[in-house]
C-alpha cells in the first residue's frame, strides 16, 4: 500500500517498510530457534516443524511482500497467500507449541489486505486453532491446556486491538490522501482561475490603454481630417494650422503606442509634470487648463489615472458634445486629493441612459485602481461635466 503524497510519501513508506522486513525475519528467526531448542517434543518433530517455517521467507519475499505493497492490494491474490501462509504455520504450530510465536508475523498482513470480517476470521484461526490442533494431538495436562488457552485469547485479544489500529491508520491514510488529492486539485484549480482572471485583467487593462490613447488619437485624426477636407479651399491657413494639429497628434500617437509596449510612463507624462502634460493636451484638443492649489510632485499611479480620465472627457466631449463646444479643464491640488474636472457646453446627455463602451466603465475602473472615484453629471442641454477625485499622500508641511 502506497502512502498518498507524492515522492516524499512513497519514500516514507519504502522506508517503513524496510522495518515490517526487519520485524518478519525477527519473528521468524526467534521462531525457528524457539522451535529446534525446546525439549518436547522429540527432535524429529520439532525438525518437521522447523522445516515447515523454512517456506515461509520465499513465500513472503516473492509473493506476500508485493501484495502488502500494492495500492490498493490484490485482495484475492492476498488470499491466496495467507491461506498458503496458514497451510505451512498450522502443522508446524500443532506440532510444537512454540510456533506460534509466528503468529505475531502472521496477525498484521490479515487485517492490511483483508475486509474487517474475513481479517477477525483470519486471526481466530491463527490464535486459536494451534491450541486446538496441539491439545488433540498430544492430550497435555489440563494445567498446560489451561494456560495455552489463556495465552492464545490473550494474543488475540492483542491481535484484534492491533488489527484495528492498523485499520484505523490505513483509514486515515485514505481519508487524507483523498484530501491530498482534492486539495492539489483546487490548488490547481485556483491556479488555473487565477492565471485566467490575471490574463482578463490584463487584457482589460491594454483595452482601456487602447481606447484611452491610440483610439482617441485615431479619433481626432479623422476628426482634423474632415476639417482639412472642408478648410482647404476656403480657409488654407486654418487648414495649415489642423495639418500642423495631425502631425503633432500622430506623433503623440506614435509615442503612445511605444510606451505601450514598453510598459512604461505614457508620453505626456514621460518628461513634464501632471499640468504640463495638461496644458499640452488641452492645447491640442482647444480647451483651456485652469490649476488650483499647490503643485506637488505624485506617485505615478494617480497622475497617470488623471491624464487618461482627462483623455477620455476631452474625446467624449469633442465625439458627442462637437468640435465647436468650449471644454475647460480643472486641475485641483488639495492635502489628500487631486481633483480634475472636464467640463464643455455642449447638448449633454442621460448618464443613466449609457451603457457598453469602455469610456464611462472605463473612467470608473480607472479610479476605482488607485481608491479613487468618477462621477459623470450630465442632463439633455445642460452639458457635461466628468469629475474624477483621487487619494493621494498628504502634503509635508514645512518646518
Amino acid at each position: 500500500m502506497n502512502a498518498p503524497g507524492g515522492t516524499t510519501g512513497t519514500d516514507a513508506w519504502d522506508r517503513s517498510f524496510l522495518l515490517w522486513d526487519t520485524y518478519f525475519a525477527l519473528i521468524w528467526l526467534a521462531t525457528l530457534v524457539f522451535v529446534l531448542g525446546t525439549d518436547q517434543p522429540g527432535w524429529p518433530v520439532r525438525v518437521v516443524a522447523a522445516g515447515l517455517l523454512v517456506p515461509l521467507v520465499p513465500l513472503y519475499v516473492w509473493f506476500g511482500r508485493p501484495i502488502l505493497r500494492g495500492d490498493p492490494p490484490d485482495e484475492r491474490r492476498a488470499v491466496g497467500y495467507l491461506v498458503a501462509e496458514m497451510a505451512l504455520f498450522l502443522p508446524s504450530a500443532v506440532l510444537v507449541g512454540e510456533t506460534r510465536l509466528m503468529g505475531f508475523a502472521l496477525v498484521p498482513p490479515c487485517f492490511m489486505v483483508l475486509r474487517l470480517r474475513w481479517a477477525l476470521i483470519a486471526v481466530t484461526v491463527i490464535n486459536v486453532a494451534p491450541v486446538i490442533g496441539w491439545a488433540l494431538l498430544w492430550r497435555p495436562g489440563a494445567q498446560d491446556v489451561f494456560f495455552n488457552a489463556v495465552f492464545a485469547v490473550v494474543t488475540l485479544v492483542f491481535s484484534v486491538a492491533l488489527g484495528s489500529w492498523i485499520i484505523r491508520i490505513i483509514d486515515q491514510s485514505q481519508e487524507r490522501a483523498e484530501l491530498i488529492a482534492e486539495l492539489d486539485a483546487s490548488r490547481h484549480e485556483v491556479s488555473r482561475l487565477s492565471s485566467a482572471h490575471g490574463a482578463l485583467a490584463e487584457r482589460e487593462r491594454m483595452a482601456r490603454e487602447i481606447h484611452d490613447t491610440l483610439a482617441q488619437g485615431f479619433t481626432s485624426l479623422l476628426m482634423l481630417v474632415q476639417a482639412v477636407e472642408a478648410e482647404l479651399d476656403d480657409d488654407p491657413a486654418q487648414a495649415r494650422r489642423h495639418l500642423a494639429l495631425m502631425d503633432e497628434t500622430a506623433r503623440q500617437n506614435l509615442a503612445e503606442a511605444r510606451a505601450l509596449v514598453a510598459g512604461g510612463t505614457p508620453a505626456d507624462l514621460a518628461d513634464a509634470s501632471l499640468p504640463d502634460a495638461l496644458r499640452r493636451l488641452a492645447a491640442r484638443q482647444d480647451a483651456t487648463l485652469e490649476v488650483t492649489g499647490a503643485v506637488r510632485a505624485l506617485p505615478a499611479g494617480p497622475e497617470v489615472v488623471a491624464l487618461r480620465s482627462c483623455q477620455e472627457a476631452l474625446a467624449n466631449a469633442r465625439k458627442h458634445a462637437g468640435s465647436s463646444v468650449a471644454v475647460s479643464l480643472v486641475l485641483a491640488y488639495a492635502d489628500e486629493t487631486l481633483t480634475v474636472s472636464v467640463r464643455d457646453d455642449g447638448c449633454g446627455f442621460d448618464p443613466g441612459a449609457v451603457s457598453g463602451g469602455y469610456g464611462l466603465a472605463g473612467l470608473r475602473t480607472r479610479a476605482a485602481e488607485v481608491g479613487g472615484t468618477a462621477l459623470v453629471h450630465s442632463a439633455p442641454g445642460d452639458g457635461t461635466t466628468v469629475t474624477v477625485r483621487l487619494p493621494v499622500a498628504p502634503r509635508r508641511s514645512a518646518r
